[in-house]
């Protein structure tokens, strides 16, 4: 499924296109920087002004049409990719600084790292391992292993991803997946089991899905007031990560979308599964057994903001991997630049080789007449 197609395979609700609010946004050529520049100024947003009042914010905003000149972040190349990220990060900045929120960024903590196994394996070092046996895998085989088990069995299974499992059964599963993974024997894992597997996985993860450089970022985002702008900001979050957390974090988010669908089976409504999965993907700093009154009014607070959070992600994903026209024109621009230096650069050293070859043959010419 390409993330710029108008229709969503699976839509959180059962809305219609005409219930859907058109993300025509991106298609224009100024930044979101400068849409929100009333919002310093103390006026009034277009955008907020358009959705102002809009009660539902599980209402999905529909991606307008490829063929409108929008393409998918996998559709571009890896130098693509480092320009675009190097551009999206200087708008996110620029943005959020309009829109008056202040990020700050803070040390990541020491996580235990592992060189094999599953569980607590870096993403990239598990693609690499995953790559001999399946060239040209995007997200790890083990992750896609625990998708698939979950949609295949689970999706029906009342409270899935919410009823945890056997605490002593999961961690022998645990152990067999890290001894044999390749040898492993998905058949005898249950419903409850896979996905307590799943979110041991994302976060025992040394570096989060959503990684330690972006993660308070992702917090700032629920300073901002408006639903389209909180959007917008995910949505450059999300070009931002490195490629093999996007794409798991894409598969994660279609499988959500998934088990939301099926909510009337597994009484998983939305919300449910944010506020399931929000302590997994946003790790929170207060540890220990007895917390203050204001200590635990504040991992509340966290908490419904991370599922918050969660929630527009499953419900607006299809926009999170669309890279807007004004970013994509700047990326344009950055390869045609380079192109002209590079060509710049060829043309002056066929000027000087041609120049020493000129000054060669004067010299052989010379030689030969001296010789004469």
């Amino acid at each position: 499924h390409s993330p710029t197609h108008t229709h969503s395979p699976t839509h959180t609700h059962s809305h219609s296109v005409s219930w859907s609010r058109q993300a025509d946004w991106l298609l224009r050529d100024s930044p979101y920087s400068e849409g929100v520049a009333e919002h310093k100024r103390g006026g009034t947003c277009w955008d907020c002004l358009r959705f102002h009042g809009s009660e539902s914010g599980d209402l999905p905003f529909v991606p307008v049409s490829p063929s409108q000149g929008l393409v998918s972040a996998d559709d571009l190349s890896s130098c693509d990719l480092t320009r675009l990220g190097f551009i999206s990060h200087i708008e996110l900045s620029t943005f959020l600084l309009a829109l008056g929120i202040q990020t700050k960024r803070h040390r990541p903590p020491r996580r235990r790292t592992r060189d094999s196994g599953v569980f607590a394996v870096p993403l990239n070092s598990l693609l690499e391992n995953d790559r001999k046996r399946f060239p040209g895998v995007k997200v790890p085989v083990v992750f896609q292993k625990l998708l698939c088990t979950l949609e295949q069995t689970g999706l029906q299974t009342e409270g899935i991803l919410r009823v945890p499992g056997s605490a002593a059964r999961l961690k022998c599963l645990r152990r067999d997946l890290d001894r044999c993974c390749g040898e492993f024997d998905w058949s005898a894992v249950r419903q409850v089991e896979a996905a307590g597997l799943l979110k041991l996985f994302i976060r025992e993860l040394p570096t989060p899905l959503l990684t330690h450089t972006h993660l308070s970022t992702y917090r700032s985002v629920l300073g901002v007031s408006s639903v389209v702008h909180q959007v917008q900001a995910l949505q450059l979050l999300s070009l931002l990560l490195p490629e093999v957390n996007r794409e798991t974090l894409r598969a994660l988010l279609v499988f959500l979308r998934k088990v939301v669908s099926h909510q009337d089976q597994n009484r998983m409504s939305l919300w449910n599964v944010s506020m399931v999965m929000a302590p997994n993907l946003f790790t929170y700093t207060h540890r220990g057994n007895k917390l203050s009154i204001a200590k635990q009014r504040e991992e509340m607070e966290e908490a419904v903001g991370g599922a918050h959070l969660v929630r527009l992600m499953i419900t607006h994903q299809d926009l999170l991997w669309t890279v807007p026209s004004f970013l994509l024109t700047q990326v344009r621009q950055m390869n045609h630049a380079s192109n002209q230096k590079q060509f710049g650069l060829t043309k002056a050293t066929r000027r000087l080789l041609r120049r020493k070859n000129d000054k060669n043959d004067r010299n052989q010419v010379r030689s030969e007449n001296q010789v004469r």
